[in-house]
């Protein structure tokens, strides 16, 4: 029987109120932060550029540039990829099939959603999908003029969050927030690789390994409830090596992205809704702020010197949203 409007209505209320509850909780319990390094304004004309709908389930949980100046973005709750046009029209590409239990089992957020995305050379896309089930949860496919297809599954009893390509070897890593695993699999699709199982890609309560970047002939992740950065060399023979904890007392971090100074990067602190810059020796300051626009931010983007800041606003629940700055390098 059809839901009516105020039965859905209480459903999105109930998803946003479970997220920001465990996000609160989330930074409460990360540990001590690091010392703050001094930095002169590393951003300038930081400005929101494209408001979202949450009432459509617009909420981003990820963003990787497109060519020409636009993004793509996974849009959480509703269940989608979409490409934002540099005028901020909004195309959306694919939407997934909703599980046959609507959801209601996904690991630690109860409701299905899509999350890590990345683009290839070639223009196909690569996403994750999380929802709780076997036949839907893991890695997507979306080539262009194509239909979502999936190629690789991961446990339904984990959440695959993170997601990146190396390029030069042909594969995927996906970080699992709730197993505390990185993933790896062919780009062509296939089964997945538990890589890493590290005691520090595991949750204390939450949600643990969560953005998830290839740099330097390593793979970095973040630990959203350790509120940490850490670093994995890959092995000449592929596997993975000794953890490195490269930053501490990031409450409540998500995604990141490299600035293009060696290992200096920006993260979005979903949380305190706030970004840092934070150096290779670990120390960090906040360089934006909610008084910027941020609203729980869960994904960052470089291009060239344009940062892409993507607000899935689970908290405040009022402005999910895409800001821009410009990097002064």
């Amino acid at each position: 029987m059809p839901e009516n409007s105020e039965g859905i209505m209480f459903k999105k209320l109930s998803r946003t109120t479970a997220v920001a509850a465990a996000l609160s909780a989330a930074v409460i319990t990360t540990i001590s932060p690091a010392p703050a390094s001094a930095v002169s304004d590393p951003l300038s004309n930081a400005r929101i550029t494209q408001h979202f709908d949450p009432a459509k389930g617009q909420r981003p949980e990820n963003i990787t540039p497109a060519p020409g100046g636009g993004a793509y973005v996974t849009f959480a709750d509703a269940r989608q990829v979409a490409l934002i046009s540099p005028t901020g029209t909004i195309r959306v590409l694919a939407t997934l099939p909703l599980p046959a239990d609507g959801g209601v089992h996904t690991p630690a957020l109860r409701f299905p959603l899509t999350v890590g995305i990345v683009r290839a050379d070639d223009g196909t896309l690569y996403f994750l999908y999380a929802t709780g089930t076997a036949d839907l949860t893991g890695v997507w496919r979306l080539r262009p003029g194509g239909e979502p297809q999936r190629i690789a599954a991961l446990p339904a009893t984990g959440l695959p969050n993170g997601l990146a390509l190396d390029a030069r070897t042909g594969t995927l890593y996906a970080t699992d927030s709730v197993l505390g695993t990185i993933w790896s699999m062919p780009v062509t699709g296939g089964t997945a690789v538990a890589w890493s199982t590290a005691p520090e890609l595991a949750s204390t309560g939450f949600l643990g390994a969560n953005g998830l970047k290839i740099h330097d002939g390593a793979v970095w992740a973040t630990n959203l409830d350790q509120g940490t950065v850490l670093r994995i060399p890959i092995l000449p023979d592929g596997r993975a090596g000794s953890v490195q904890t490269r930053a501490t007392g990031l409450s409540g971090i998500d995604d990141f992205a490299f600035t293009g100074h060696g290992d200096q990067l920006l993260a979005a602190l979903n949380g305190p809704s706030e970004v840092a810059l934070v150096q290779p020796n670990g120390h960090h300051a906040i360089v934006l702020t909610a008084a910027d626009g941020l609203q729980n931010p869960t994904s960052i983007a470089l291009r060239g010197n344009t940062v892409y800041v993507d607000s899935a606003a689970y908290a405040p629940a009022t402005d999910p949203n895409l800001l821009l700055a410009h990097l002064n390098r």
